[in-house]
């Protein structure tokens, strides 16, 4: 009995796409296109942001940490999956996966936040245009920052915490991409029914209640931009939101789907493509959405392009 009650797994086996080796090469090479891409324009945006002192808006800070969380975010999952697609068994050891399972879970819940923080800033900009520079001052944007990534610190270090306190007495093969909880949770031999209340309890307060109020700033927001006289207007402020929302649908959808329903219907091979798509898709367009759609932050990618042309020709 005492036996049966301690962990007796060392190391997990990450299967990842295993079942389609005869596309694993090609798979590897796109992945890796991708990471590296995603690295490169949301550094672009944080560096961009950083450079140009008109772009020290709470808009432009909001996007600087969102780009920061997505790098984060795509770093964790990555590398080791791009290891699982080159190797016959990629092995990870229980450490390991306690730290990529407890970084997932941070940048995720801290992301979802700060989309939940950037809807409430371009409702407080369209909705109460003359007051935003009091609603939305530094101290606010500050304030909106910390709460996210506090948010998201507590509740990854409970959860996370709480997973690795399960006994794992074998087998050890995750049938996922990377370690995230709904994957790891199968390999548990012990009741998980109280945690799988707490999970399902967090999930909706990292997920739903942020996109809840993200639906109703854009509601209000909707409601203001068709009261705006002026189509020119109603024009830009339709632009602005436009990329938000995107990233939202992309991301809380993709997400909610994986976390809301750990004991889903869904097939593995069906949850790997869905863990894709907030882990590699949304850390890959953000920027592209963010940077091609607004006007200020083109003119700030082609002053930094034109000064550096410059540095260069001198």
């Amino acid at each position: 009995m005492r036996k049966q009650n301690e962990s007796s797994v060392v190391e997990f086996i990450l299967l990842g796409f295993s079942n389609f080796p005869e596309v694993q090469e090609q798979m590897f090479g796109a992945f890796l296109v991708i990471y590296l891409v995603t690295l490169m324009g949301n550094a672009v945006i944080i560096a961009v942001i950083f450079l140009d002192q008109n772009l020290r808006l709470p808009m432009y800070l909001f996007l600087q940490n969102l780009s920061v969380v997505e790098v984060s975010f795509s770093t964790t999952i990555m590398p080791e999956m791009l290891v699982v697609l080159s190797t016959d068994k990629a092995t990870i050891s229980f450490a390991g996966c306690f730290a990529q399972m407890y970084f997932i879970l941070l940048f995720g819940g801290t992301e979802c936040f700060l989309l939940g923080a950037m809807a409430y800033d371009r409702y407080a900009a369209i909705y109460h245009p003359l007051t935003y520079p009091v609603i939305m001052d530094r101290r606010v944007f500050v304030k909106l920052v910390m709460f996210s990534w506090l948010s998201g610190f507590i509740m990854t270090t409970l959860q996370t915490t709480w997973v690795f306190s399960f006994p794992f007495c074998g087998p050890n093969e995750i049938n996922h991409i990377s370690c995230e909880t709904p994957a790891v949770l199968e390999l548990v031999c012990a009741d998980i029914f109280l945690f799988e209340i707490y999970a399902f309890t967090g999930t909706i307060l990292i997920i739903l209640v942020p996109f809840l109020l993200i639906l109703l700033s854009y509601i209000r927001i909707l409601f203001a931009i068709l009261k705006m006289p002026s189509t020119t207007g109603r024009q830009k402020a339709f632009s602005t939101c436009a990329s938000h929302v995107t990233s939202v649908t992309l991301f809380y959808g993709t997400a909610s789907m994986t976390y809301l329903q750990p004991k889903s219907r869904y097939s593995p091979d069906t949850k790997k493509l869905m863990s894709l798509a907030y882990s590699l898709l949304t850390p890959l367009l953000n920027p592209l959405i963010y940077s091609l759609r607004n006007n200020e932050m083109k003119r700030a990618l082609m002053k930094l392009w034109q000064r550096n042309v410059a540095l260069h020709t001198v």
